[in-house]
């Protein structure tokens, strides 16, 4: 068949345009072919890699910090391979601050947390820039047990998976590391329990708060009843330090049936300095017990001279207890509008009553000396009943002398309102 001069030339454009989709198409498997070559092996299927003989996993606990968030400490998980260059700590203990609506999530206890991976030598350089010891457990694991808590780790960190939310006690960076570990060694890894069992939830907290007074204060009146239950060894590895602890005395069988540490051996990474310590009588200065005992003395001196006057002074029982009703109202936003889990049964409210918003304008309005002295009177059953509770839970810290001060108060002014009450029987007597 012959072709036309337009057919001859169709012919020649289109075998030109199939050589450069050719070339096109050499060039493309060249550079897939070198990008894929330089990817660490671990990444180039959808499994994890198979470890060397090499490679080792280790249990990494980073010492409390100053500021708040790093009160409590750090665990993390690293697995190295010298072998591959594998070098990956697994933490998840890192969050997003670019979320949406960051600050309103993370008051309501939904703010996704994240696992995140990075080298052995940032953490460091992060923990040395701290002034934060480093310590390193090896884990005595089988090559078995290394390679499933290594694919473990890598499904836990694909992005689907790598979120959770967040709960301070039952569920966060240091319980999460534990619960790789058991889920790893199954009935074959037994812990000895040798953490105090004896200690609540807050007792725990208030060990590692004992710097951050404003904080410690803030956070026992914020936590409820939950808090106050007894945590078993198991439970209080949701602190970094027990996590050490109980993998410290840690038992793993092995396949033949013999009993071996968990750990194989402990060292340090990092070792922080010894800090300065900080002038005690300064620090007391700007805690909340000093602050509230000004308080308390000056609200005793306004009394006095309001006493000697004969008048009521309701302005300062409005500033006063005004002030509490509204912090009481955040008490049970706390409760009922937030997902934390231990902000429920909140025996504060009994002392940061919210009902103070708006019962403390309308009581004293009334000018009625029966209903002041009845509202006062069970303001003082509440105080008293709260500070109660708080004495035998231990956990006086930072607001004793200002439940003193509305105590005080609230005597005062049923005091006054009962004389008022007796004067008048008389006068119609």
């Amino acid at each position: 068949m012959k072709l036309s001069l337009s057919s001859r030339g169709n012919k020649k454009e289109g075998g030109k345009e199939e050589r450069l989709k050719g070339r096109f198409y050499s060039f493309g498997i060249f550079i897939i072919s070198f990008l894929l070559s330089s990817l660490p092996p671990f990444l180039l299927s959808s499994t994890a890699q198979t470890l060397s003989p090499q490679a080792k996993v280790s249990l990494i606990t980073v010492s409390p910090g100053p500021e708040l968030y790093s009160s409590f400490g750090h665990t993390a998980l690293w697995i190295s391979d010298p072998m591959y260059g594998l070098d990956r700590v697994y933490n998840y203990g890192t969050f997003d601050f670019r979320t949406g609506n960051f600050y309103i999530k993370f008051l309501r206890g939904t703010l996704p947390y994240i696992l995140s991976v990075h080298s052995m030598s940032a953490m460091i350089y992060a923990s040395q820039e701290e002034n934060r010891s480093v310590k390193e457990q090896i884990l005595n694991l089988s090559a078995a047990q290394k390679q499933r808590i290594f694919e473990l780790l890598e499904t836990n960190y694909r992005p689907e998976n790598r979120e959770y939310r967040y709960k301070f006690y039952y569920d966060n960076c240091s319980t999460r590391p534990r619960d790789m570990l058991a889920k790893t060694c199954g009935d074959s890894l037994r812990f000895l329990n040798v953490v105090d069992s004896t200690l609540s939830y807050r007792d725990w907290m208030n060990r590692y708060l004992t710097n951050q007074t404003w904080a410690r204060m803030g956070m026992n009146l914020g936590i409820g009843y939950p808090a106050d239950i007894q945590a078993s060894s198991w439970q209080a590895m949701y602190l970094p330090d027990n996590v050490f602890d109980e993998a410290e005395k840690a038992q793993l069988k092995t396949a033949d049936g013999k009993e071996t540490p968990l750990v194989a051996n402990s060292l340090f990474l990092f070792r922080a300095t010894t800090a300065d310590e900080s002038n005690a009588f300064l620090t007391y200065l700007l805690s909340p017990d000093f602050f509230f005992a000004v308080l308390l003395v000056v609200v005793f001196l306004i009394t006095r001279r309001q006493r000697k006057r004969r008048e009521n002074g309701f302005w300062l029982d409005r500033l006063l207890f005004g002030f509490v009703g509204v912090w009481g109202w955040f008490l049970v936003f706390l409760w009922f509008g937030t997902d934390h889990g231990v902000t429920t049964w909140n025996p504060a409210l009994l002392f940061i009553m919210p009902l103070h918003i708006p019962l403390i304008f309308w009581v004293t309005r009334q000018r009625n000396p029966q209903t002041i002295r009845t509202y006062f009177l069970l303001t003082m059953v509440g105080l008293v009943a709260f500070f109660l509770y708080a004495f035998f839970q231990d956990y006086l810290y930072g607001f004793t002398f200002f439940l003193l001060t509305l105590l005080f108060r609230a005597f005062y002014q049923y005091r006054s309102a009962s004389t008022q009450i007796a004067q008048t029987s008389y006068v119609r007597s």
